[in-house]
């Protein structure tokens, strides 16, 4: 699955990332975590990528930056299910319902090729969202910065509580079987406004602790385009969501 779209917006507060001034070029993750890659992302954007003593083995932290600042933190397990996630602009948390129907599986991708979900969160507001929807591998692969990187197409549904149609997702992502994570690529995007999105917003270099660059809250590409309206950044890369 992947993260999503950032304008959707106790033990895990403790866990809120201590998060540099706007001046900041370095990120430092909450004590007890240790960072372990930066993606610089097209349609100006960084992540982080952490993973803390204190939680289950597989669990892993990303936080995403664009050229204002932080703007997203999500927690994944191993199995790329979205355990919980961090709105910075309005403080909320969102939170996976564990007792949903069928949650996302990794290894189901990795084993089968193909992985349905139908899950639920609910946020610290009080507001459910249903997500509905598949991963599957297309076979193909692509080579970044040296990294290969397994290519698959997806599609998801959001609804509320109700079920009325709150937005849909589809399109193209990229995973690492390494690091058991999803990066965006190519995504189209409506909701039930009528808005329409399609965006792009592939992993352009990878950066390791030691490299220069790593933990950088500055985001490198994509951000002239983004000043002349020639971009739209709207999905922070990955999870899933």
């Amino acid at each position: 699955m992947s993260i999503p779209l950032k304008s959707l917006s106790v033990a895990a507060l403790v866990l809120a990332p201590a998060l540099p001034a706007s001046a900041a070029e370095q990120f430092a993750p909450p004590t007890g975590c240790e960072g372990y890659l930066t993606v610089q992302l097209k349609s100006c954007q960084v992540a982080n990528y952490y993973r803390c003593q204190q939680d289950n083995p597989g669990d892993q932290w990303t936080t995403y930056f664009d050229s204002e600042g932080p703007f997203y933190t999500s927690m994944i397990d191993a199995e790329t299910r979205w355990v919980r996630s961090f709105d910075h602009f309005d403080g909320s948390w969102e939170f996976l319902d564990e007792e949903s129907p069928d949650h996302a599986s990794f290894s189901a991708l990795l084993d089968t090729g193909r992985d349905d979900y139908d899950f639920s969160t609910t946020t610290d507001y009080g507001e459910t969202r249903h997500f509905k929807g598949f991963d599957e591998l297309t076979g193909g692969t692509v080579k970044i910065d040296g990294v290969t990187l397994e290519r698959t197409t997806f599609q998801m549904t959001a609804s509320n509580a109700e079920g009325e149609f709150l937005h849909s997702r589809e399109g193209n992502q990229l995973i690492s079987r390494e690091w058991r994570v999803f990066f965006a690529d190519t995504e189209h995007f409506e909701n039930a406004f009528g808005d329409k999105v399609d965006s792009v917003d592939t992993p352009v270099e990878f950066v390791f602790p030691g490299d220069k660059g790593f933990f950088s809250t500055k985001p490198q590409y994509g951000c002239d385009m983004m000043m002349t309206g020639g971009a739209t950044a709207v999905v922070p890369a990955g999870y899933r969501d």
